[in-house]
Protein backbone atom coordinates (compact mmCIF):
# COMPACT_ATOMS: atom_id res chain seq x y z
CA UNK A 1 0.00 0.00 0.00
CA UNK A 2 1.31 3.42 -0.96
CA UNK A 3 2.11 5.72 1.95
CA UNK A 4 0.05 8.90 1.83
CA UNK A 5 0.52 12.27 3.47
CA UNK A 6 -2.55 13.37 5.41
CA UNK A 7 -3.37 16.75 6.90
CA UNK A 8 -5.78 16.10 9.78
CA UNK A 9 -7.52 19.13 11.29
CA UNK A 10 -9.49 18.60 14.50
CA UNK A 11 -8.54 16.17 17.26
CA UNK A 12 -11.81 15.45 19.00
CA UNK A 13 -12.73 11.80 19.60
CA UNK A 14 -13.43 11.18 15.90
CA UNK A 15 -10.27 12.92 14.72
CA UNK A 16 -8.16 11.11 17.29
CA UNK A 17 -9.46 7.72 16.15
CA UNK A 18 -8.64 8.64 12.55
CA UNK A 19 -5.10 9.65 13.54
CA UNK A 20 -4.53 6.39 15.41
CA UNK A 21 -5.82 4.29 12.52
CA UNK A 22 -3.74 6.18 9.96
CA UNK A 23 -0.71 5.55 12.16
CA UNK A 24 -1.52 1.82 12.24
CA UNK A 25 -1.69 1.87 8.43
CA UNK A 26 1.72 3.54 8.16
CA UNK A 27 0.69 6.87 6.67
CA UNK A 28 2.32 10.24 7.35
CA UNK A 29 0.02 12.48 9.38
CA UNK A 30 0.22 16.18 10.20
CA UNK A 31 -2.26 16.77 13.04
CA UNK A 32 -3.66 20.23 13.80
CA UNK A 33 -5.77 21.50 16.70
CA UNK A 34 -6.16 24.61 18.82
CA UNK A 35 -5.89 22.59 22.02
CA UNK A 36 -2.30 22.06 23.18
CA UNK A 37 -3.26 19.10 25.37
CA UNK A 38 -4.81 17.24 22.41
CA UNK A 39 -1.68 17.89 20.35
CA UNK A 40 0.57 16.59 23.13
CA UNK A 41 -1.54 13.44 23.49
CA UNK A 42 -1.47 12.60 19.79
CA UNK A 43 2.21 13.44 19.17
CA UNK A 44 3.52 9.87 19.70
CA UNK A 45 1.17 8.59 16.98
CA UNK A 46 1.62 11.12 14.17
CA UNK A 47 4.48 12.32 12.00
CA UNK A 48 4.14 15.93 13.14
CA UNK A 49 1.63 18.22 14.84
CA UNK A 50 0.89 21.92 15.14
CA UNK A 51 -1.11 23.99 17.61
CA UNK A 52 -3.04 26.60 15.68
CA UNK A 53 -6.28 28.11 14.43
CA UNK A 54 -7.26 26.51 11.11
CA UNK A 55 -9.48 29.50 10.27
CA UNK A 56 -6.35 31.66 10.13
CA UNK A 57 -5.26 31.84 6.51
CA UNK A 58 -1.63 32.59 7.28
CA UNK A 59 -1.43 29.61 9.61
CA UNK A 60 -2.90 27.31 6.96
CA UNK A 61 -0.48 28.69 4.36
CA UNK A 62 2.43 27.86 6.65
CA UNK A 63 1.37 24.20 6.62
CA UNK A 64 1.80 23.93 2.85
CA UNK A 65 -1.66 22.40 2.37
CA UNK A 66 -1.10 21.76 -1.34
CA UNK A 67 1.64 19.23 -0.54
CA UNK A 68 -0.68 16.72 1.18
CA UNK A 69 -2.50 13.94 -0.62
CA UNK A 70 -5.63 14.48 1.48
CA UNK A 71 -6.84 17.10 3.95
CA UNK A 72 -9.40 15.80 6.48
CA UNK A 73 -11.45 18.29 8.51
CA UNK A 74 -12.98 16.68 11.60
CA UNK A 75 -13.82 19.80 13.64
CA UNK A 76 -16.87 19.14 15.82
CA UNK A 77 -19.22 21.50 17.62
CA UNK A 78 -18.10 24.56 15.62
CA UNK A 79 -19.56 24.41 12.13
CA UNK A 80 -18.45 27.93 11.21
CA UNK A 81 -14.81 26.99 11.80
CA UNK A 82 -15.27 23.76 9.86
CA UNK A 83 -16.80 25.64 6.92
CA UNK A 84 -14.13 28.35 6.88
CA UNK A 85 -11.35 25.78 7.15
CA UNK A 86 -12.79 23.72 4.30
CA UNK A 87 -13.13 26.77 2.07
CA UNK A 88 -9.61 28.05 2.73
CA UNK A 89 -8.03 24.64 2.24
CA UNK A 90 -9.47 24.48 -1.26
CA UNK A 91 -8.53 28.08 -2.00
CA UNK A 92 -4.95 27.34 -0.95
CA UNK A 93 -4.71 24.44 -3.37
CA UNK A 94 -5.52 21.36 -1.28
CA UNK A 95 -5.72 18.36 -3.62
CA UNK A 96 -8.61 16.66 -1.85
CA UNK A 97 -10.68 17.89 1.08
CA UNK A 98 -12.81 15.52 3.15
CA UNK A 99 -14.99 17.25 5.76
CA UNK A 100 -17.11 16.01 8.63
CA UNK A 101 -20.80 16.93 8.74
CA UNK A 102 -23.08 16.53 11.74
CA UNK A 103 -26.35 17.34 9.92
CA UNK A 104 -27.67 17.18 6.35
CA UNK A 105 -27.68 20.95 5.98
CA UNK A 106 -24.01 21.13 6.94
CA UNK A 107 -23.11 18.60 4.28
CA UNK A 108 -24.68 20.77 1.57
CA UNK A 109 -22.81 23.90 2.68
CA UNK A 110 -19.50 22.06 2.95
CA UNK A 111 -19.84 20.62 -0.56
CA UNK A 112 -20.64 24.06 -1.94
CA UNK A 113 -17.62 25.58 -0.21
CA UNK A 114 -14.80 23.29 -1.24
CA UNK A 115 -15.32 19.82 0.27
CA UNK A 116 -14.72 17.04 -2.24
CA UNK A 117 -16.31 14.44 0.02
CA UNK A 118 -18.34 14.38 3.23
CA UNK A 119 -18.10 11.97 6.15
CA UNK A 120 -21.14 11.73 8.37
CA UNK A 121 -20.03 9.50 11.29
CA UNK A 122 -23.17 9.66 13.41
CA UNK A 123 -25.51 9.00 10.49
CA UNK A 124 -23.30 6.32 8.96
CA UNK A 125 -22.84 4.51 12.27
CA UNK A 126 -26.58 4.70 13.00
CA UNK A 127 -27.32 3.15 9.60
CA UNK A 128 -24.76 0.39 10.20
CA UNK A 129 -26.10 -0.42 13.69
CA UNK A 130 -29.72 -0.44 12.55
CA UNK A 131 -28.95 -2.77 9.65
CA UNK A 132 -26.51 -5.01 11.53
CA UNK A 133 -28.60 -5.67 14.63
CA UNK A 134 -32.00 -5.97 12.97
CA UNK A 135 -30.93 -9.06 10.96
CA UNK A 136 -30.16 -12.53 12.28
CA UNK A 137 -27.84 -13.69 9.48
CA UNK A 138 -25.90 -10.43 9.07
CA UNK A 139 -22.49 -10.10 10.76
CA UNK A 140 -21.12 -7.00 9.01
CA UNK A 141 -21.56 -4.93 5.89
CA UNK A 142 -19.92 -2.15 3.87
CA UNK A 143 -21.92 0.21 1.67
CA UNK A 144 -20.38 0.73 -1.78
CA UNK A 145 -22.90 3.22 -3.17
CA UNK A 146 -25.65 2.99 -5.82
CA UNK A 147 -27.50 0.49 -3.64
CA UNK A 148 -24.67 -2.08 -3.60
CA UNK A 149 -22.92 -3.43 -0.51
CA UNK A 150 -20.63 -6.20 0.64
CA UNK A 151 -22.25 -8.30 3.40
CA UNK A 152 -20.73 -10.82 5.78
CA UNK A 153 -23.46 -13.35 6.52
CA UNK A 154 -23.88 -16.74 8.13
CA UNK A 155 -25.14 -19.33 5.66
CA UNK A 156 -28.70 -20.71 5.98
CA UNK A 157 -28.84 -24.21 7.51
CA UNK A 158 -30.00 -25.75 4.24
CA UNK A 159 -26.74 -24.64 2.57
CA UNK A 160 -24.45 -26.51 4.98
CA UNK A 161 -22.61 -29.31 3.19
CA UNK A 162 -23.41 -27.97 -0.27
CA UNK A 163 -21.00 -26.43 -2.77
CA UNK A 164 -21.16 -22.90 -4.20
CA UNK A 165 -22.12 -24.42 -7.55
CA UNK A 166 -25.01 -26.38 -6.01
CA UNK A 167 -26.44 -23.32 -4.29
CA UNK A 168 -26.07 -21.20 -7.46
CA UNK A 169 -27.13 -17.93 -5.83
CA UNK A 170 -25.69 -15.82 -8.65
CA UNK A 171 -28.28 -17.18 -11.08
CA UNK A 172 -31.11 -17.43 -8.55
CA UNK A 173 -30.66 -14.13 -6.70
CA UNK A 174 -28.18 -12.06 -8.78
CA UNK A 175 -25.71 -11.80 -5.88
CA UNK A 176 -22.19 -13.22 -5.69
CA UNK A 177 -20.18 -14.96 -2.98
CA UNK A 178 -16.76 -13.30 -3.25
CA UNK A 179 -14.98 -14.77 -0.20
CA UNK A 180 -15.43 -17.03 2.81
CA UNK A 181 -14.16 -16.89 6.39
CA UNK A 182 -13.48 -19.82 8.71
CA UNK A 183 -11.87 -19.64 12.17
CA UNK A 184 -11.08 -15.97 11.64
CA UNK A 185 -9.24 -16.55 8.36
CA UNK A 186 -10.54 -15.12 5.07
CA UNK A 187 -10.23 -17.12 1.85
CA UNK A 188 -10.55 -14.58 -0.98
CA UNK A 189 -10.68 -17.14 -3.78
CA UNK A 190 -14.03 -18.94 -4.01
CA UNK A 191 -14.27 -21.89 -6.38
CA UNK A 192 -17.54 -23.50 -7.56
CA UNK A 193 -16.58 -26.66 -5.67
CA UNK A 194 -16.06 -24.81 -2.34
CA UNK A 195 -18.24 -26.55 0.25
CA UNK A 196 -20.04 -24.48 2.89
CA UNK A 197 -19.47 -25.59 6.47
CA UNK A 198 -21.12 -24.71 9.81
CA UNK A 199 -18.20 -22.58 11.06
CA UNK A 200 -18.04 -20.56 7.84
CA UNK A 201 -19.31 -17.07 7.06
CA UNK A 202 -19.78 -15.74 3.54
CA UNK A 203 -18.89 -12.38 1.98
CA UNK A 204 -21.60 -11.53 -0.51
CA UNK A 205 -21.66 -8.70 -3.06
CA UNK A 206 -24.98 -7.40 -4.34
CA UNK A 207 -27.86 -4.97 -4.08
CA UNK A 208 -29.25 -4.75 -0.57
CA UNK A 209 -32.79 -5.73 -1.55
CA UNK A 210 -31.51 -8.84 -3.38
CA UNK A 211 -29.25 -9.92 -0.51
CA UNK A 212 -32.14 -9.25 1.87
CA UNK A 213 -34.33 -11.60 -0.14
CA UNK A 214 -31.63 -14.27 -0.45
CA UNK A 215 -30.81 -14.41 3.27
CA UNK A 216 -34.17 -13.34 4.68
CA UNK A 217 -32.61 -10.26 6.30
Amino acid sequence: MKTKSILLIGLGRFGRHIALRLNDLGHEVMAVDRDEQKINEIMPFVTSAEIGDSTNEQFLKSLGVDSYDVAIVTISGDFQSSLETTYMLKELGAKKVVSRAERDGQAKFLLRNGADEIVYPEKQLASWLATRYSADHLLDYIELGSGFSIFEVTPPKQWIGKSIAEIDIRRRYSVSIIATKSNGKIAPLVAPETVITENMSLFVLGEYKLVQKCFDI
